[in-house]
């Protein structure tokens, strides 16, 4: 094995197998005409499944059809075949990034006032995720289908098998799986998840239990002979608008909403930021957030402050409650809403927002007036912390980074052909208007597309050849951890794993949350003198995975610990590049 190439605690998948390895003190070099294949994920029979696909020549979109898959057998709480998706993709050859949008849609009978109950209040959020309304039209596989069709190397068909017979002889629930389960969240009451995850004595299963799913197994293995329009057309089709419809709240999905979904390719958004050029997805993700907390932070002296210096949190804090102060207010679905993209990232609006930072924490401050705004209301969108992040590298340079969700743990909690349905309508917000009665941007609408806060990213040098991926789960606090992440391993020059494994702290309106416990307490007590402490809460759930070439070549990469993620290298690709 290359003794180059070693990162820890993870997996490395050589010719011989898999191996475990020390964590190491520094970022791990690779000559520069390496290209070495790589895949990191939550769970590392989803991030074997994507390197085996990348050793038989597929490619990094091939790989990531695989990931997916896997994902949505073992990480069931996260993300899966029922769900949706943003990609961020690389192509090697051209140097071009472009973002394939699978986000789920509302059906055509979806009403502003869907979420509002009889007594003309919203629902209380456990009533309405499991509700059928919670249900949108998924977009993960129509949107991968796509993507694969323009940048696969492997026949769709050959994508599936590995998954298929995982699901078919079953897997070991993991740790965070177990936990999952063990919690006290209103899906695990759903008939469908006390079903799947019954023992035959009724009791619940729990980590280290084999669980199988021969329905996902065979829904996989159709979904590789018929491609996307098995989940959207025919037998699948009709389970999914009958679930949906079923008591209580039944939702108004048609088998015509199922047919006509269509993923989007969009411009990536790409702003100039330290030397690099950070490309995200436009709205309706909420990447303009990503780039606009960027620019903040370059406005401050935080790059000359360190991980033990509580002014530096201090500012990463107060720039993160301006971005989210304008994200929720003005980041919608850019078909029904005009969101002020240039406004929001133009250098003198990233100045004037970046000057209302004061030496100590005020009021939560309101959302700015950049260039192009429209009027639109105040927002209350209750954004879970569900989702999963991977990248993948392949040997031609291409990369793709990837958010993938059903939103909440185990989605709606309904199932269908042994997937989970998502309950991604829960991301709009529930009430059309605010108090004054201004329409928010985050409506619901028919056809429309919720806001997310998903924000997969993909550094450029300036030659426009790759420098780097980005990207987490978390809801809201999505934005927070990827912005953490580039702040340590940017801005203060950490290796990428130790800016991933930084505290978390989410800073948006009134509340400071994340995990205290792993602040030094000069740094807490910093920041409490500045108006900031530090609560537990939303925080300790991050799925940070990120990549970095550093300028004198060295390969940089990072998983979460929080989760159970894993970084795999082709051991054997990269030898036979040194060689050459």
């Amino acid at each position: 094995m290359n003794p180059r190439l070693r990162f820890a605690p993870f997996l490395v998948l050589a010719a011989s197998g898999c191996a475990t390895l020390e964590r190491p003190t520094a970022p791990v070099a690779v000559p520069a005409t390496a290209r070495p294949g790589f895949v990191i994920a939550a769970n590392p029979l989803a991030a074997k499944a994507g390197m085996e696909v990348l050793q038989r020549g597929g490619s990094a979109v091939d790989a990531a059809v695989a990931v997916q898959a896997t994902l949505g057998l073992v990480e069931p709480q996260s993300s899966g075949i029922g769900g949706g998706a943003f990609m961020t993709y690389y192509d090697g050859r051209t140097r071009t990034v472009r973002v394939y949008d699978g986000r789920e849609t509302a059906p055509a009978g979806a009403t502003p006032t869907m979420f509002i109950g009889p007594d003309g209040k919203p629902l209380p959020f456990p009533v309405a995720v499991l509700s059928g309304r919670a249900t949108g039209v998924p977009g993960a596989v129509r949107m991968l289908e796509l993507a694969q069709r323009e940048h696969g190397a492997l026949p769709w068909n050959s994508l599936f098998e590995g998954s298929a017979r995982l699901a078919e002889q079953g897997f070991v629930i993991s740790p965070r799986l177990g936990k999952l389960l063990a919690g006290n969240y209103p899906e695990l009451s759903a008939p469908d998840v006390v079903k799947y995850f019954s023992k035959r004595d009724g009791t619940r299963l729990t980590a280290g239990d084999l669980l199988q799913n021969p329905a996902y197994a065979a829904f996989l293995r159709r979904l590789a002979r018929g491609g996307a329009d098995v989940l959207y057309r025919g037998e699948t089709a009709a389970r999914i608008v009958a679930k949906v419809r079923e008591e209580t709240n039944p939702g108004a999905m048609s088998l015509a909403d199922l047919a006509r979904y269509r993923p989007l390719k969009r411009e990536a958004l790409c702003k100039a930021w330290q030397g690099y050029e950070a490309c995200v997805p436009p709205p309706p993700s909420s990447g303009v957030g990503t780039l606009e907390l960027l620019g903040l932070l370059d406005r401050t002296d935080i790059a000359s402050r360190g991980p033990n210096d509580p002014q530096g949190w201090y500012l990463f804090a107060e720039a993160s409650r301006l971005m989210y102060a304008d994200r929720d207010r003005y980041v919608g679905d850019p078909a029904f809403a005009d969101v002020p993209v240039e406004g929001l990232l133009a250098p003198d609006y990233l100045a004037r927002r970046a000057a209302l930072i004061a030496p100590t924490a005020g009021p939560p401050p309101a959302a700015g007036t950049p260039a192009g705004i429209v009027t639109a209301g105040r927002d209350r969108t209750n954004e879970p912390a569900g989702t999963s992040h991977f990248i993948v590298g392949d040997s031609n340079g291409n990369v793709v980074s990837m958010t993938t969700t059903v939103e909440s743990i185990f989605g709606s909690g309904r199932m269908v052909d042994g997937f989970f349905l998502n309950n991604q309508m829960t991301d709009f917000n529930f009430s059309p208007t605010d108090e004054n009665g201004r329409v928010t941007a985050n409506a619901v609408a028919p056809g429309k597309r919720p806001r997310s806060s998903m924000t997969p990213l993909i550094l450029l040098n300036g030659d426009r050849s790759f420098a780097g991926a980005f990207g987490s789960p978390g809801g809201s606090a999505i934005l927070a951890y990827v912005g953490k992440a580039m702040m340590g391993a940017v801005l203060w020059k950490l290796p990428v794993q130790q800016a991933i494994e930084l505290p978390n702290l989410i800073a948006r309106g009134a509340n400071f949350s994340g995990e205290a416990s792993k602040f030094p307490p000069a740094v807490l007590a910093g920041l409490k003198a500045r108006g900031v402490e530090v609560k537990p809460g939303q925080g300790e759930d991050s799925g940070i995975h990120a990549v970095l070439i550093r300028p004198d070549g060295r390969f940089d990469a990072g998983f979460d610990p929080r989760r159970e993620g894993v970084v795999l290298i082709d051991d054997k690709r990269t030898a036979v590049a040194r060689r050459r």
